[in-house]
């Protein structure tokens, strides 16, 4: 790399560029761009600390805080309790390396943290390996289906339509770039669960890989064991999880999946504004290389002391193109830090325990809705904390959510949104944050709106 210092181009080089592109002006070349910009910014006049402080205050009221609200709702991001333990360790200087450490000797802290991450995670879905997590959930799942391919060297992805919509599309858009066909397999109307008589039919020699929620985006509990005894043998099945509900439901790596992937963001993230979160992804030890992100191992240093170091980096900037996994494999180092942090302070019995609550207080709420005239059930199969209902009233979903924001509670989330055969149908979540007397007060609540 050079030291010279930057040096801008000089007049006559802007005019010679001007001249050869045959615009007379810098100016000119933005007359195209619509909205210029040709007035003052409305700027208020400078302000001393406490003033601004203040007023930023006030500002900051104006917003809703959903530590104010009982949440229903989840959908793929979920308010679960995070000690505060998480924020405080997560703040310590030995954290606050590099984005990606590529210096080894001044990144020991990131590093040993992730490779603590990757075991646990590891641990959690019953897999060789894992990754030191990548960018989302939806990603994660669509670089699970490019591995896939490489893989067995098959075009064919079938995904289950049960699969949170959002992620079958962002999977859509890696396989277009991939010349790799998406083809949907149906969910049962009565159970939720995948519809083994559809993917017997869309099965064939050209099938690459299954990808299946576990649980589904209805919150149904898929029958992993029985769907991979239907698969042939060299299709991979890749479960996406959600990672508190494996402190009840076996891991998926016993199950027989072949790649699990998941958003992270449970595991001691906050919901923010949807993000960011984190994509997990875990794999066999016979597909190490085929996996896009970067690895980090465990070493000795030449004094004989522990050390840490990345071991596999499988993207273009490292090895290449041809040789390349993936090309986007950001690993949202600090979210995985709060994932480890929190895995840590939980344990195995932690996650377990909060996982059963989820479960308990779910079932809770199920069953004390249904007392309530017009509302039915629409699934019958097993479900874990998220359950759909059908609201069989002249009431929206998005009318009862209106009543129930003035309650301050977060309601639950209208299907007909990603599924229009689905009117009136909502999908109900309960974590562990949710107390018996929010449970309670909705379905009075629920009951007085309808």
């Amino acid at each position: 790399m050079s030291n010279n210092p930057y040096i801008p181009h000089s007049k006559k080089e802007i005019k010679e560029m001007l001249t050869e592109i045959g615009v007379n002006s810098i100016d000119e070349l933005y007359n195209d761009v619509p909205n210029r910009l040709d007035s003052d910014l409305d700027i208020p006049e400078a302000s001393d600390e406490f003033s601004l402080r203040r007023k930023l205050k006030h500002l900051s009221e104006l917003n809703s805080s959903l530590d104010d609200y009982a949440v229903f709702r989840g959908a793929g991001v979920y308010k679960h309790l995070i000690p505060a333990a998480v924020n405080s360790l997560a703040s310590r200087g030995e954290f606050l390396t590099a984005y990606t450490p590529y210096q080894a000797e001044v990144s020991q802290g990131t590093l040993q943290m992730l490779f603590e991450f990757q075991t646990m995670i590891t641990e959690l879905t019953g897999m060789d390996i894992a990754n030191s997590s990548m960018y989302d959930g939806a990603s994660a799942t669509a670089e699970a289906a490019l591995m896939a391919a490489r893989i067995t060297k098959k075009e064919d992805v079938l995904v289950a339509s049960s699969l949170h919509p959002e992620y079958i599309e962002v999977l859509k858009t890696y396989c277009f770039g991939a010349d790799l066909n998406v083809i949907p397999v149906k969910y049962s109307a009565d159970s939720g669960n995948l519809d083994f008589e559809d993917l017997k039919e869309k099965i064939s020699e050209n099938t690459a890989t299954l990808i299946l929620g576990y649980p589904n985006f209805f919150g149904i509990v898929e029958h992993l064991v029985k769907i991979k005894e239907l698969l042939p043998k060299k299709v991979l099945l890749i479960a996406v999880i959600n990672p508190i509900a494996l402190g009840l439901l076996e891991a998926p790596g016993k199950l027989g999946a072949d790649i699990v992937v998941g958003e992270g963001q449970p595991l001691g993230n906050p919901m923010n504004l949807g993000g960011p979160g984190l994509g997990l992804f875990a794999t066999r030890e016979k597909y190490i290389r085929k996996t896009p992100g970067r690895l980090i191992g465990q070493t000795k240093d030449l004094d004989g002391k522990t050390g840490y170091a990345m071991i596999l980096q499988t993207r273009e900037q490292h090895i290449r193109r041809e040789k390349a996994t993936s090309n986007i494999c950001s690993n949202h180092s600090f979210n995985a830090l709060l994932a480890s942090i929190y895995m840590s302070l939980m344990g195995k019995n932690g996650i377990k325990e909060i996982a059963t609550r989820c479960l308990k207080k779910s079932h809770y709420l199920y069953e004390k809705l249904l007392k309530i005239e017009g509302i039915s059930p629409v699934f019958d199969g097993p479900f874990f904390h998220e359950f759909v209902l059908r609201i069989n009233k002249d009431k929206t979903i998005e009318e009862i959510n209106e009543k129930m924001l003035e309650e301050k509670i977060l309601g639950p989330l209208s299907l007909e949104r990603f599924f229009p055969n689905m009117e009136n149908c909502a999908l109900f979540c309960t974590t562990e944050a949710v107390n018996n007397d929010d449970i309670t007060f909705l379905a009075g609540k629920l009951e007085e709106i309808l």
